[in-house]
C-alpha cells in the first residue's frame, strides 16, 4: 500500500481535471457585454499624440475603467478613454488617460519593453484567434517606451518579440495621449475575421492603482484573456499577405583570452535572420551564423542550492510561439531548454517554424545546428510539437526532442531523444488551473528507469489560493536538451494561501503554508521543507513578508553548502535546520525605490545569515541606478572554511532618447572570485534595426588581473 499513494493521487487529480475542464465547453462569457465597435477609418490617421482626425471624432469609446488593484470593486478613480479605428494595412488605437491628481506622471525611462510596476502605462491585449490563450500585447508608458510582446497561457507575455509600429505620446496639464498605429502585416490572425478579444489596461501610480476596461477580478493579472472584452470591426479584415522580413547584420570582435594564452584575436563576420509569414497564422523562422553579443547579460546569484541555477532565455530567434516548445512538463523538469542550444558553442544555422493550422491545432518545430569545437563535436537539434486546444481553454500537446552528434566515429551511436504528452487545464473562468504529463527519454543503452511524470492542480479566488503538485523521474531519465535539476525521485507539494481583503491603508493580509516532500524510488524521505509566511500588502502597493522555513536532508550525493571549499557533507548523511526571515518591497512611484530581504538561522550542521536586495533611483526618464546586492555569512564546523560571500551589481541605464540607449553592469562574485563588466550602446537607428557596441572583461579580484575581455560591433537591418 506504501507504493500506491502516489499514482492514486496523480489519477485522482487528473479525473478531476479532466471532469472540471469538460464542463468548460464554450467560449468567454464573462465580459461579453463589454463591446466596442470599430469604424473603418475613410482618410488618413496622422501619428502625433493629436485625436483631431475625424476617425477619432466619431469612434466609439472604451471607458469606465473597473479597478482591478488594489481592489477589484467599483471604477478606477480617473477616468480614462480608449478609441480605435483601421483601414487596409494598419489598425490604430488612441487612449485619453485624465490625470487630475498632483504630482508627477511616473516614467522609468525610453527603453523598449519597460518594467511594469515602474511606469504609468497602457497595455492592451489581443487575442486574435479567439483561443483565449495567444495574443499579442502592445503598450506605452507616460515617457513613450514602447511595450511589444506574444502571448502564451492566457496570460503570459513574452516581451523579447519585437516588431514593427509606430506611436507617439503626447502629455497636457491634466491628462496625457497615446496614439499607436499596428501594421496588419506584424501580427497574426485568421483571413475575413470581423471579431477578436481584447482587453485595455492602465497603471496608475499615484493613485496606486490598476484598472481595465473589462473587469478582472484581483487574483488575475490584466492580461487574462479569460476575461477580456470583444472588438467587432465593421468590415472583414483585410487578408494577410505573405510576410517577409530579411534582418542581415554584420559584426566584428576583438578579444583576448589572457587565462587560456590566446593572445588578440580579430574577428569579422555576416549572418542573417529572416521571417517568413507563410500564412495569415504560421511563421517561418530562419537563422545563419547568428551572433548573441548584444543580448543583456545575467544576473548573478550566490549559489547555496545542491543543483544547477536557472536562467531564462533572452535570444529573440527562440522566442516567438516558444511555449510550443518550453513549457511542457515543470519548471525543473523541461524537456527542452533552449540555452542547451549555442552557449557552448556557435550555432551554424538553423529554422523555426511555429504557429496556429485552424483553430484548434498549434505546431512548432525547429531544427538548429552547433558548429565543431575544440571541446564539443558538432550536433543537430531538433524539436516538434503539436498542440490540440480542447474544451473551453485546455489543451494536449505531444513533444519530440533529438539531440544528434555529427561525425561521430562510425562504431558508435550518439545520440538522446525524449518524447513525451502534456495536457494543460485552464478552466474557462481561470479560477481552475493544472497539468498533466508524461516524458520518456531515449538512449543509445536503453536502461530502465527512463520516465518523467507530474500533475499539477491550482484553485484561485479572491482569498484563497491552493495548489497541489506532484512529480516523479527515474532515476535514468535524461534530458540532455532539457532542464532536469535532478533524477530518481518523487515528489509532493501541497501548497494554500487565504487572504484578507479589508480595503484599508491595508489592503490584503494572510498566511501561506507550503510544504515540499522529496522521496527516493523506494519512497524512503529523503528530502522535507516546510514553510510558514505571513504577508502585508499596502495601499501604495509596498508589502512585507514574515517568515519560517524548516528543512530536512538526507544527502544522495557528497556536497558543499559554500561551494568555495575543498571539503564535503559526504553522501547518505542527514540533515536538520531551518532559518527566520523577513523581506520588504517600497512602492514604485518615488524616484528611490528598493527592497531586501533578511535571515538568519542553521544550515546543515552550522549556521547561516544573509541580506540581500535592491537599491534603486531614477532621474526620469533618462536615468536609472540600481544596485543588487547580497551578502551571505556560512559558518559550518572545520574543516569547513567560514565563508563571507559577496555579491555586488551596480547598474547604470541610460536612454539619452527613444533611440539611443547605454547600459553598464558591473557584477562582483566573491563565490565564483569573479568581476565582471558588460557595456552596452545601442543606436536604433531605424525601425528594429540597431547597431551594438558591447564592451565585456572579467578580472580576477585582488590582484585585479584581466582572465579575458572582449569588444563587438555588431549592425543589423530590417528589410521588409
Amino acid at each position: 500500500m506504501k507504493k500506491l499513494w502516489l499514482p492514486v493521487l496523480l489519477l485522482a487529480c487528473f479525473t478531476h481535471l479532466f471532469a472540471q475542464s469538460k464542463k468548460d465547453t464554450t467560449l468567454n462569457t464573462f465580459n461579453k457585454d463589454f463591446v466596442l465597435n470599430i469604424k473603418k477609418a475613410q482618410s488618413a490617421i496622422n501619428i502625433d499624440g493629436v485625436i483631431d482626425e475625424p476617425a477619432w471624432l466619431t469612434a466609439e469609446k472604451a471607458n469606465d475603467f473597473h479597478a482591478v488593484l488594489p481592489i477589484d470593486t467599483g471604477l478606477a478613480i480617473q477616468p480614462s478613454e480608449v478609441i480605435m479605428t483601421y483601414d487596409d494595412k494598419a489598425f490604430y488605437l488612441a487612449f485619453t488617460f485624465y490625470d487630475t491628481i498632483p504630482g508627477k506622471r511616473i516614467m522609468e525611462s525610453f527603453r523598449r519593453d519597460f518594467t511594469f510596476y515602474n511606469n504609468d502605462n497602457f497595455l492592451g491585449f489581443f487575442d486574435t484567434f479567439l483561443d483565449q490563450t495567444t495574443g499579442f500585447t502592445f503598450g506605452l508608458s507616460a515617457s513613450g517606451a514602447k511595450w511589444d510582446g506574444v502571448m502564451h497561457g492566457g496570460a503570459g507575455s513574452n516581451l523579447n518579440w519585437d516588431c514593427k509600429w509606430e506611436s507617439k505620446v503626447k502629455h497636457y496639464e491634466n491628462k496625457w495621449i497615446g496614439e499607436m498605429r499596428i501594421p496588419f502585416k506584424s501580427i497574426r490572425y485568421p483571413s475575413g475575421t470581423k471579431v477578436w478579444n481584447a482587453n485595455f489596461s492602465r497603471l496608475d501610480l499615484k493613485t496606486n492603482e490598476k484598472s481595465a476596461w473589462a473587469p478582472v477580478p484581483r487574483q488575475f493579472p490584466t492580461s487574462s484573456l479569460a476575461y477580456a472584452g470583444v472588438l467587432k470591426f465593421a468590415d472583414p479584415l483585410p487578408k494577410s499577405k505573405i510576410m517577409f522580413s530579411l534582418i542581415p547584420y554584420l559584426f566584428g570582435s576583438f578579444s583576448n583570452d589572457y587565462e587560456a594564452g590566446t593572445g588578440n584575436v580579430w574577428k569579422k563576420d555576416f549572418g542573417f535572420d529572416a521571417k517568413v509569414g507563410l500564412s495569415t497564422s504560421m511563421n517561418l523562422d530562419l537563422t545563419y551564423n547568428p551572433d548573441f553579443a548584444q543580448v543583456e547579460v545575467d544576473e548573478q546569484v550566490t549559489n547555496i542550492d545542491r543543483f544547477e541555477l536557472y536562467f531564462p532565455e533572452k535570444r529573440q530567434f527562440f522566442l516567438e510561439n516558444s511555449d510550443l516548445f518550453a513549457d511542457f512538463g515543470s519548471k525543473t523538469a523541461t524537456p527542452f531548454f533552449s540555452r542547451r542550444i549555442g552557449l557552448d558553442a556557435p550555432v551554424l544555422a538553423g529554422a523555426r517554424l511555429s504557429g496556429k493550422i485552424g483553430n484548434d491545432w498549434r505546431i512548432g518545430f525547429m531544427n538548429m545546428t552547433t558548429q565543431k569545437t575544440s571541446n564539443f563535436l558538432a550536433r543537430n537539434f531538433t524539436v516538434a510539437s503539436i498542440q490540440k486546444k480542447v474544451f473551453a481553454r485546455s489543451n494536449i500537446g505531444v513533444i519530440f526532442v533529438n539531440k544528434e552528434y555529427i561525425d561521430q566515429p562510425v562504431d558508435t551511436s550518439m545520440f538522446n531523444r525524449v518524447v513525451g504528452v502534456d495536457y494543460n487545464l485552464a478552466s474557462a473562468n481561470n479560477i481552475w488551473s493544472g497539468k498533466f504529463y508524461y516524458h520518456r527519454s531515449l538512449q543509445p543503452d536503453n536502461p530502465g528507469d527512463q520516465y518523467s511524470q507530474g500533475a499539477l492542480l491550482s484553485y484561485s479566488t479572491k482569498n484563497i489560493q491552493a495548489i497541489i503538485g506532484q512529480r516523479s523521474v527515474g532515476e535514468n531519465f535524461n534530458a540532455e536538451t532539457g532542464y532536469i535539476t535532478r533524477t530518481g525521485y518523487h515528489h509532493i507539494s501541497p501548497e494554500i494561501t487565504y487572504l484578507f481583503v479589508p480595503n484599508k491603508r491595508i489592503v490584503s493580509h494572510g498566511l501561506t503554508l507550503e510544504t515540499n516532500f522529496y522521496f527516493d524510488q523506494d519512497f524512503n524521505r529523503i528530502d522535507q521543507e516546510n514553510a510558514a509566511t505571513y504577508q502585508f500588502e499596502f495601499q501604495d502597493r509596498s508589502n512585507i513578508k514574515i517568515g519560517y522555513n524548516s528543512v530536512f536532508i538526507k544527502l544522495q550525493r557528497d556536497f558543499d553548502p559554500t561551494h568555495i571549499s575543498a571539503d564535503y557533507l559526504p553522501a547518505g548523511t542527514e540533515y536538520n535546520f531551518g532559518h527566520a526571515k523577513v523581506s520588504y518591497t517600497s512602492t514604485r512611484k518615488t524616484m528611490f525605490n528598493w527592497a531586501a530581504e533578511a535571515a538568519k538561522g542553521t544550515f546543515y550542521n552550522g549556521d547561516i545569515q544573509y541580506i540581500s536586495g535592491r537599491f534603486g533611483y531614477r532621474y526620469q526618464p533618462y536615468i536609472n541606478l540600481s544596485l543588487n546586492f547580497n551578502y551571505t555569512d556560512i559558518n559550518l564546523p572545520q574543516p569547513f572554511e567560514h565563508a563571507k560571500l559577496w555579491l555586488v551589481g551596480p547598474k547604470i541605464d541610460v536612454t539619452f532618447t527613444e533611440k539611443l540607449y547605454w547600459s553598464t553592469f558591473v557584477q562582483y562574485n566573491e563565490q565564483i572570485d569573479n568581476m565582471n563588466i558588460n557595456s552596452r550602446l545601442q543606436w536604433r537607428y531605424q525601425p528594429v534595426s540597431d547597431i551594438y557596441i558591447v564592451y565585456t572583461d572579467n578580472y580576477i579580484p585582488g590582484s585585479w588581473n584581466s582572465r579575458n575581455r572582449a569588444l563587438v560591433l555588431k549592425i543589423t537591418y530590417w528589410l521588409n
